[in-house]
This record gives structure tokens, C-alpha cells and sequence, in this order.
């Protein structure tokens, strides 16, 4: 009996021997990969796609566009995209006057043809002049006395599709949120006035400008006067196709929308003012 005893605690141990001990559980670590690099706000002229695929096209948000804040105090001082341009010659729609010389070159603007304006092409001593049948000065350039208190620029009525919206300086998704937007490179007042807004969602306040017909009134109000427009052309354009945002020495104004389905198209609305 004591031998079987002795037998069988060797066996017990002979087999706990040939038992491996479990190993420890080895730590698990989960390294994630680095995210989208950070980058800056691009400082250049870029293409803009909205998330709306929205009217901002071609934006300059170089440093050439940068804007020297409102007074403080002012009416505007509030109001983002409003200022006076930084460096005024090489601001977007400048317009040099006779006599100057631009950027330092040796070209020097000649005086503008009667009724026209002066435009600089960049990279050459030239201008290119424009001789549109009016004495309009062609141009009025956005100014902290021209905001209402509500940050607007003034109202557009257009009676034929029942529409009167406030207008307000920029075309980004922002300002096109809460009305008509104003293409900063074009004039508020004299010469070309061009205007952008949705044609859907909530506020599609250009959603109906394509049934406009000729000869249907426009009138737009700021803080300079009331001015009544009669549409002369409703046409469908390329997204990329700004022609109709030229300056003019006669008084018009351009409407711009997209076009539903049509996402590389544009909707472009112009008229002249008759009174």
C-alpha cells in the first residue's frame, strides 16, 4: 500500500511537470494612424464649391483681397467681409485713375475714354477701355456709411415673381444664407450691380428668376437711392463663364443662380435701369 502511495504521487507530479504553465497574457496596443494633415486657408485665387455647389466662384483670398477692419463703433464693425482693402491698388475691381503708375512699372494709365473706364491688365503697360453709351462714373465701391443697421446693403423687389429680399456684401454660403448676395469685385450703385442666391431650399430666393420675362422690373434700394431696372436678357450660362460680372459705365444690374440638375450651369439674369 505504501508503495502504491509513492507510485502515485510521482505520477501526479511526472504529469504536473508535463503541464506548461500559461503563459501571461501579452499586452495589446492599437497605434492609430496620424489624421489629414492641418493645413492653412489657401492664399491664392482657388475655385470655391460650396457645399450647396453655391455661387462663390473663383474667390481671390490672397492678401491682395485682405481687408483693413471697419471703424470701430460703426455701423459695420460687426459685419464680417467688411472693410476697406489693405493694399487699395492691388484690391480686387480697382480701377487706377489717370496719371498713375501701376505696381511700380513704367506703364502709366491713360485718361479713360469718354464715358468709360479704366481696367489694368496685369502683366502689360496697357489699359483695356470700355466705351458704354453712358455718363455713369461706372463704379461705386462698398463703404462703411452704406450699411443699414441690420448689416444689409439694401433691398431688391422684383414684383413679376412676388420676391423683395434683403442683399448683403459676399456671395459665400454664410451670407447666402440670409438673402441676396453682392459679388464684392462689382459695383453697389453705379454701373454693373450684380447680385447671387439659392434657387432652392428654404431660401431660394432666386428660384424663379428664369420665368422673368423682358421687360420685367427690377428695383433695387440703398442707402444712395431706389433705382427700377427692365430685364433685358434671361439666358443660362457656364459656371465658369463671369463675363456678365464686367464693369459698365452704364447703369445695369446682373442676377446670378444656379440651375437645378444642371450643376456646371448658371442662370444669369441682366437689366437696365429705366429710371
Amino acid at each position: 500500500m505504501k508503495k502504491f502511495s509513492v507510485f502515485l504521487s510521482v505520477l501526479c507530479l511526472t504529469v504536473s511537470l508535463m503541464i506548461p504553465t500559461s503563459a501571461a497574457t501579452p499586452l495589446e496596443y492599437t497605434i492609430s494612424g496620424p489624421g489629414e494633415p492641418e493645413y492653412g486657408k489657401p492664399t491664392s485665387f482657388e475655385v470655391v464649391h460650396t457645399p450647396d455647389n453655391g455661387a462663390l466662384k473663383n474667390e481671390d483670398v490672397s492678401k491682395n483681397a485682405a481687408l483693413a477692419p471697419p471703424t470701430f463703433g460703426s455701423c459695420s464693425a460687426d459685419t464680417l467681409n467688411t472693410g476697406t482693402p489693405l493694399t487699395p491698388n492691388l484690391a480686387p475691381g480697382y480701377q487706377p485713375t489717370a496719371g498713375a503708375v501701376i505696381n511700380g512699372s513704367t506703364g502709366v494709365v491713360p485718361p479713360p475714354a469718354m464715358g468709360g473706364g479704366s481696367i489694368y491688365v496685369p502683366g502689360s503697360s496697357s489699359v483695356t477701355v470700355t466705351t458704354p453709351g453712358s455718363t455713369s462714373s461706372g463704379y461705386t465701391a462698398v463703404t462703411d456709411d452704406l450699411y443699414y443697421s441690420n448689416g444689409s446693403l439694401g433691398t431688391l423687389k422684383i414684383p413679376a415673381i412676388d420676391l423683395s429680399v434683403k442683399v448683403y456684401q459676399g456671395t459665400d454660403s454664410k451670407t447666402l444664407a440670409k438673402g441676396a448676395g453682392h459679388f464684392t469685385e462689382t459695383s453697389i450703385w453705379d454701373g454693373n450691380v450684380a447680385l447671387a442666391a439659392h434657387n432652392r431650399g428654404v431660401n431660394n430666393h432666386f428660384g424663379k428668376i428664369h420665368t422673368l420675362e423682358l421687360g420685367d422690373t427690377i428695383t433695387l434700394t440703398t442707402k444712395l437711392g431706389t433705382r427700377t431696372y427692365e430685364v433685358t436678357s434671361v439666358s443660362k450660362v457656364s459656371e465658369t463663364d463671369r463675363s456678365a460680372l464686367a464693369a459698365s459705365s452704364s447703369n445695369m444690374i446682373t442676377l446670378y443662380t444656379c440651375v437645378r440638375d444642371e450643376r456646371d450651369q448658371r442662370w444669369c439674369v441682366q437689366g437696365v435701369e429705366i429710371r
